[in-house]
């Protein structure tokens, strides 16, 4: 079911130049994945080149935008978005390959699966399609963003400032949130999206993988990619194509070229050969509509149907089992009873199998802490806990209706489930339509349910096959859940196994000595329990996630060593020592993290000389009510970025950051929640320019964090390698050195006062340097004794 969703084997030889190639695609991954390339690295400056001349190979000119916008993530950057055009032969809306070229910041990430896996697979598809020279009707345009990684800023600026913008009738977006498994197509649309799901299967791809209550739930969630943007801002739907498996390598060092699976390429690939040749022929206004269709691949056939069947569907399906019922109790099959018994069995395994996998994730984390240490919920081993919780919560089902065996036991015992699905149904219809399908299932056991009203008997080879659908489309999920939404979601997985467990009630009620297959699945979950026990440690390629930032406190001429983690290692040990704080002073300025993390730990650290920011007070003036105000931060140092506060109750009107608003902003006031204005990437060491103004009455209290990315090398600190199974933590500030400070005018003359950290540093090859990371060994001295150092 799950492993049968995109294709297995990836051939080895070189296929015709008019098809698409793993191999190639995967050539130009290993090139763009070579090293990190966040924005502002220089490796981003030789992406963007070397992406450039492999469009210029395939005949294509090339263009580039750049210019600076500042997202509804509250994300400052000048980007360079990547922009080539393939002339159709009219001038209807034209086709979007999309995808962005940046890695994320602060952990190392090569970027292999986000995204050198969607830019190689655009690449390669478009080197076949232009081989074959066939003439197409619409212009399709590739666009390779930037800084998608910090806010969607490239798509930003490429639906707002290109000229280009206006044309695209249709988006295909490739991106990733892990680094294996099968990609998902999610759609963005302006309206219905029945005009899109007609149009997909119309494409005809191989190993389509999608539903619409994927679709449902998306909508319902905080998911941003560039097609977002494009949706939002542009009134341009598409399709985004992703694969979310491997999601602890996401944003990580890990998101390498040894770690993405060529499956998973291959099956990105299998959808853009089809869709670009359908798409690039069809006149994408017909895409638009106000209708919804209810949608679902299995592996016979990617299948669609209106909304409005939802409720007639659910209709049929309710008469059809009260007729069944109300039959089966006339002719003495069914007894209130025995009826009642099976609502007594099924509710108790689904209660028993849900608290199980609630507890016993809860107690396997207690158990296992480190697991907390990667960000993402999903755990290295946790395929193994995904097949533990499935086993037992099978074992618990058999162990539940052990003494079930008479035909006519199992024919009033299944009464319970089929009444529950066709209430989860009928929540569904109402809640969450594009999971309409799921009433499919609930038919084909109603036709197991019947065989035994209209014959006394039943056929195991027909409830074998009605069962079919049910493999097809519940099973997938329970490995999905905890894939995409974290294994704190196993218990769902759990409830989902029971549930199907129920409605195939008259397959697996059959079984002899039900007890012996309950010890049989509770024996093989403990041998994956002890599996995952085996595999529950770190080690090279399965990388312990840490974090460490320098902060100087410039208003105090204080610094200290402050990290995200919660189970401080050997190394987080050198700097925090064996006894550190915990923090709560660092988190008065809330830097963004994904999963809302904060500093847990600090420690003393000894001063260095660190530049500090020039703050120019450009213009201040007052004009009536309001006082203006032109604010330049320029970097003393080579530092990548800068987060912006202010005091939650200063109200500021009309902000400009480097000459860019905000995306969406309506009304004058810059709409904020808590401190944070903005975090401002820096690209080529420019200064950072706010222009704003507040009522004059309005106290001026902002503050500023200027963070460098460059801990590990800069010539100040000595610090000692990680090992080779650790990795820095990814989704928040690591492995930076940051400068705490108002925003104040900085003094015109500054007169140098001698102090400890007044001193030349000594050439880093120089044996005689001094350890500058005493701390490291020992505990700090108190101020009295620090102050007695040369």
């Amino acid at each position: 079911m799950y492993f049968d969703l995109m294709p297995r084997r990836v051939p080895d030889e070189t296929v015709p130049l008019s098809e698409f190639s793993t191999k190639r695609a995967l050539e130009i991954v290993k090139e763009i994945a070579k090293t990190p390339h966040h924005v502002g690295s220089g490796n981003h400056k030789t992406v963007e080149s070397y992406i450039e001349r492999e469009l210029h190979q395939l005949g294509l000119e090339t263009e580039i935008q750049e210019g600076t916008t500042l997202t509804d993530w509250g994300n400052l950057v000048k980007s360079r978005n990547i922009i080539a055009r393939i002339k159709g032969t009219i001038n209807g809306k034209a086709l979007l390959l999309l995808s962005h070229y940046d890695s994320a910041p602060h952990s190392y990430s090569h970027g292999a699966g986000d995204d050198a896996s969607g830019i190689a697979v655009i690449l390669e598809s478009v080197r076949a399609y232009l081989h074959d020279k066939t003439a197409h009707k619409n212009d399709i345009f590739v666009v390779f963003t930037d800084a998608e990684e910090l806010g969607l800023n490239g798509a930003a600026l490429f639906v707002t400032q290109s000229k280009w913008a206006k044309q695209i009738g249709l988006a295909l977006n490739f991106e990733a949130r892990g680094t294996q498994g099968p990609g998902y197509m999610l759609m963005e649309v302006n309206n219905g999206n029945s005009g899109m799901v007609e149009g997909f299967d119309e494409a005809d791809a191989s190993y389509p993988v999608s539903n619409s209550l994927m679709y449902s739930i998306y909508k319902m969630l905080p998911n941003d990619t560039d097609l977002t943007v494009f949706r939002e801002q542009g009134k341009i739907q598409g399709f985004n194509f992703a694969f979310i498996d491997g999601h602890y390598n996401y944003h990580t060092a890990q998101d390498d070229f040894d770690h993405l699976s060529p499956e998973t390429v291959a099956h990105q690939g299998s959808y853009l050969e089809p869709l670009l040749d359908h798409f690039a022929n069809t006149d994408l206004r017909t895409l638009d509509s106000d209708d919804d269709q209810v949608y679902y691949n299995t592996p016979i056939g990617f299948f669609h149907y209106p909304f409005s069947w939802n409720f007639g569907l659910l209709t049929i399906a309710f008469v059809l089992f009260l007729f069944l019922v109300f039959v089966g109790m006339g002719k003495r099959l069914l007894s209130p009873a025995e009826m009642g018994k099976g609502f007594i069995l099924f509710l108790g395994a689904l209660v028993t199998a849900g608290v199980v996998g609630f507890f016993g994730w809860k107690t396997v984390l207690t158990i296992y802490p480190q697991y907390s240490d990667i960000l993402q919920g999903f755990t290295y081993n946790g395929h193994w806990y995904i097949v533990s919780f499935v086993l037992l919560s099978i074992g618990i089902a058999f162990l539940w209706y052990v003494r079930t065996g008479t035909e006519v036991a199992i024919g009033n015992y299944s009464v319970a489930p089929l009444l529950i699905w066709l209430l989860i149904n009928l929540g569904l219809a109402a809640f969450l339509p594009g999971a309409g399908y799921f009433v499919i299932p609930v038919f084909f056991s109603l036709l197991m349910f019947a065989f035994y009203i209209a014959t006394q008997h039943s056929s195991p080879l027909l409830n074998t096959i009605f069962a079919i659908p049910a493999f097809f489309i519940y099973v997938p999920f329970i490995v999905m859940f905890p894939i995409g939404l974290g294994l704190k979601i196993l218990y769902g997985s759990a409830a989902l196994t029971v549930l199907v467990f129920g409605l195939l009630l008259p397959v697996f009620a059959y079984f002899p000595k039900k007890g012996l297959w309950s010890a049989v699945f509770i024996l093989a979950s403990a041998g994956c329990f002890v599996c995952a026990h085996l595999e529950s440690g770190y080690a090279h390629g399965k990388a312990k996630p840490n974090s460490l930032v320098y902060v100087y406190d410039a208003e105090n001429d204080k610094s200290v060593w402050a990290t995200y983690d919660k189970n401080l290692d050997d190394w987080t040990r050198n700097y925090l020592t064996e006894s550190p704080k915990e923090d709560s002073t660092l988190n008065k300025i809330p830097l963004f993290s994904k999963y809302g993390s904060t500093f847990t730990y600090s420690y003393e650290a000894m001063l260095r000389d660190i530049p500090e920011p020039y703050v120019d007070f450009v213009s201040d003036s007052i004009i009536g009510n309001q006082r203006y105000l032109t604010i330049k931060i320029t970097p003393n140092r080579s530092v990548n970025r800068y987060d912006i506060f202010a005091n939650e109750n200063m109200v500021l009107h009309n902000l400009k950051a480097n000459g860019a608003t905000l995306l969406g902003q309506k009304g004058s006031a810059y709409p904020r929640n808590g401190k944070k204005l903005l975090s401002y990437y820096v690209v080529d060491n420019e200064p950072l320019v706010l222009q704003f103004s507040v009522s004059k009455n309005t106290v001026l209290d902002m503050e500023m964090l200027e963070s460098s990315f460059d801990l590990m090398t800069n010539p100040l600190f000595i610090m000692k390698k990680r090992a080779d199974w650790m990795m820095p933590m990814p989704f928040v500030l690591t492995d930076a050195i940051s400068v705490r400070k108002k925003i104040a005018p900085t003094p015109k003359t500054i007169i140098p006062v001698p102090s400890r950290r007044n001193f030349t540093l000594p050439s880093a090859q120089n044996d005689t340097i001094p350890d500058l990371d005493e701390e490291i060994q020992t505990p700090l001295q108190t101020p009295s004794q620090s102050a007695q150092q040369p």
